[in-house]
This record gives C-alpha cells, structure tokens and sequence, in this order.
C-alpha cells in the first residue's frame, strides 16, 4: 500500500460512523452466517458464532436496525436448527 493510498483510508476512516460500521458488520455477519450454514460449505460453529456475535452486538444499534438485525437473528436461528437436523 502507497503512502498516499494509506493517508486517503486513513481519512475515510476519520468520517466513518462507528453506527454504520455496526450496521455492516451485522450484514457481514449475517452472510457468513448463512453462508456457513450452506451444504458446501457447512460449518455450524462458524454458524452459531455468527447468530451469538449478531446478539450481541443489536443491543448497540439504533431501534430500527436493532429490529432487523433481531429479525436476522431469528430466521438465522431457524436456519441453524433446520441444518443441524439434514446434517
């Protein structure tokens, strides 16, 4: 990475919204999540790390995305036990 390259993330960083780096952390979490819980790709400690990492960190959300993120959390939750039976 150039210098001018580290000095120009440095500065998006310094705008960023630790809100919105939240919120996308949560949308990440929630892929891999699901991605975890695919045939190809099953990992269901990966899974379950995911949904336990998405519950913790909704208490930090504003009450919107703190709905939607509970939301995920849910049908995650039920995706997890419907893998764990085709197992």
């Amino acid at each position: 990475m150039s210098e001018s390259q580290a000095e120009q993330l440095v500065e998006e960083l310094r705008k960023a919204s630790v809100a919105n780096v939240l919120a996308n952390t949560c949308s990440l979490l929630g892929s891999l999540g699901y991605g975890k819980l695919s045939e190809q790709a099953r990992d269901l400690d990966q899974a379950r790390l995911a949904i336990e990492a998405l519950k913790a960190l909704a208490p930090l959300l504003e009450e919107e995305e703190r709905r939607d993120v509970q939301q995920l959390v849910a049908n995650l939750q039920l995706a997890y036990a419907d893998a764990r039976v085709v197992r």
